[in-house]
């Protein structure tokens, strides 16, 4: 039955319901005495009441879809609203379900351009910062020597703190190049590339733990790259904005097939404070790969971040935990 009978009848039968009140044995008279008044007052609110319950009752299912509507995320996909009924409503929620299930396949689409495009950026500025930075800086360490080397004395130890600040300025610059493109993660594997960005946050403020389980799968490039992002996501969140004096980052095999990352910390958690522009960049590049991404508290406070990779995007040959 459409929406539009279904409101029709739901109208008729109030309709009804008064004019047999008007047939039955009830009369009014003129003018219209207290006891009267009050029989018609209480008909009247009796009519309303039950006109709000059975339109209620009839749009319930429209107010199950607005509410659908307005908690969507499509960077949290898979919820779909419960076809019920039939007719109109039922035709529009299946309509909704299908929207979202295409908007959420251009979400995916768009955001791998979007981050394929800003990894091939990253390594491009992160190759000029080595080849053109890295090395100018390299030659005026090599000019500051020469001339520390026949300067005066008191011009030599001017120019040694030079030589100093020169140097730091490039340590710091590589070490913008390597968290622009991660070398090592190319070079010796994804559990290389995660102890040394775990030796890279720790600091004497925050202690960083790293476990990983021996003979995992071997992951998809992509995937490892996805694992190492967020793992870098969440330390740089953690060391930012936690207040955390320890942090533990763990790769292991998930019970069910697959693998599974999780930096946990023991800082002031998450709050109520609205997810930001980090967190958001960890969901569309777990979105990229299917997988699934859990943020919230830990079980003893702090903040803890799960990324699960079910073996369907996994490889089957074991990789040995690298030295």
């Amino acid at each position: 039955m459409s929406l539009y009978w279904r409101i029709f009848l739901l109208n008729a039968a109030v309709l009804v319901a008064a004019v047999l009140l008007l047939l039955g044995p009830v009369t009014v008279s003129t003018p219209v005495l207290l006891g009267e008044a009050l029989v018609l007052l209480v008909g009247l609110v009796a009519m309303l009441i039950a006109n709000a319950v059975l339109l209620r009752i009839g749009l319930a299912p429209l107010q199950r879809l607005t509410r659908a509507m307005a908690t969507a995320d499509l960077l949290q996909p898979g919820h779909r609203t419960t076809v019920s009924g039939t007719g109109e409503i039922a035709e529009l929620t299946k309509t909704f379900n299908a929207m979202l299930g295409r908007l959420e396949a251009e979400r995916a689409a768009s955001s791998g351009r979007v981050l394929s495009a800003q990894e091939a950026e990253r390594q491009r500025i992160a190759q000029e910062l080595h080849d053109e930075v890295g090395q100018t800086l390299t030659a005026v360490l090599l000019q500051l020597k020469h001339a520390a080397d026949h300067a005066p004395d008191p011009v030599r130890e001017d120019l040694h703190q030079a030589q100093e600040t020169t140097r730091a300025s490039l340590d710091e610059i590589r070490r913008i190049a390597r968290r622009l493109r991660p070398g090592v993660l190319e070079e010796l594997g994804l559990h290389s590339a995660l102890r040394a960005l775990a030796a890279e946050f720790a600091t004497s403020r925050l202690s960083v733990t790293t476990h990983i389980t021996p003979g995992l799968p071997q992951l998809d490039p992509a995937i490892e790259l996805v694992f190492y992002r967020i793992a870098q996501e969440a330390l740089t969140n953690t060391a930012r904005h936690s207040g955390a004096r320890t942090v533990e980052l763990h790769l292991r095999a998930l019970p069910g097939g697959g693998v599974g990352l999780l930096v946990r910390d023991n800082g002031r958690g998450l709050g109520s404070a609205p997810e930001g522009a980090g967190i958001r960049g960890m969901r569309e590049r777990a979105l990229l790969i299917g997988a699934e991404l859990l943020i919230g508290a830990g079980p003893s406070g702090g903040t803890q971040v799960r990324l699960n990779v079910t073996g369907s995007t996994t490889g089957d040959h074991p990789r040995e935990s690298a030295r």
